[in-house]
């Protein structure tokens, strides 16, 4: 995983977007934001699944692992390409992305660049959105607290109003790292 913050110019967003000179996001201060990762290893034959989730023996006990430890009950595995979108979110075997999570209070975007063997949480509430890379493929492995599932919400005044946004702006404010759950 690679953070830093994202450049802001008009072109394609399946690019790297690094500004010029690059400005490097440590993992303190992702975590400050709530955004949490992990590294865990990927096998070099890891695009042909070992199990139902794509993922090897070794994979799964550490996510079980991290699941078990941050409560989360349930997981997907989703296949995005370009032309669909089918996040914890862990990349496991195929593709490259990028996430990208909004600074509070500089409303700056970092983009955190996620490769095989990534696993990162976003907390509920805060600003993010994804971007395949030029590729335009990865499958990933999502965690939930509860019941699988997925709703885009677009920024806007309801959105900053929701129980979770809320919540995050509560506990950053606060110098909390929050763990309300996932934004997946």
């Amino acid at each position: 995983m690679h953070a830093y913050y994202f450049d802001n110019l008009p072109t394609d967003q399946r690019l790297p977007h690094i500004t010029d000179p690059a400005r490097p996001v440590s993992p303190e201060t992702l975590a400050k934001l709530g955004v949490l990762s992990w590294v865990v290893p990927v096998p070099p034959d890891a695009a042909s699944p070992s199990n139902s989730q794509g993922i090897s023996e070794e994979e799964d006990c550490e996510v079980n692992r991290v699941a078990k430890e941050r409560e989360y009950k349930n997981r997907d595995v989703i296949n995005v390409s370009r032309e669909g979108m089918v996040a914890v979110f862990g990349i496991f075997g195929v593709g490259v992305g990028f996430f990208d999570v909004r600074e509070t209070p500089t409303d700056a975007w970092i983009r955190i660049a996620v490769a095989p063997g990534d696993l990162l949480v976003l907390p509920a509430g805060i600003h993010h959105r994804f971007t395949l890379d030029t590729k335009n493929q990865i499958r990933a492995l999502r965690l939930f607290k509860d019941e699988p599932k997925w709703i885009p919400h677009a920024r806007s005044g309801a959105t900053d109003t929701n129980v979770h946004r809320v919540g995050y702006l509560r506990d950053v404010g606060a110098g909390i790292v929050p763990a309300v759950g996932v934004s997946a």
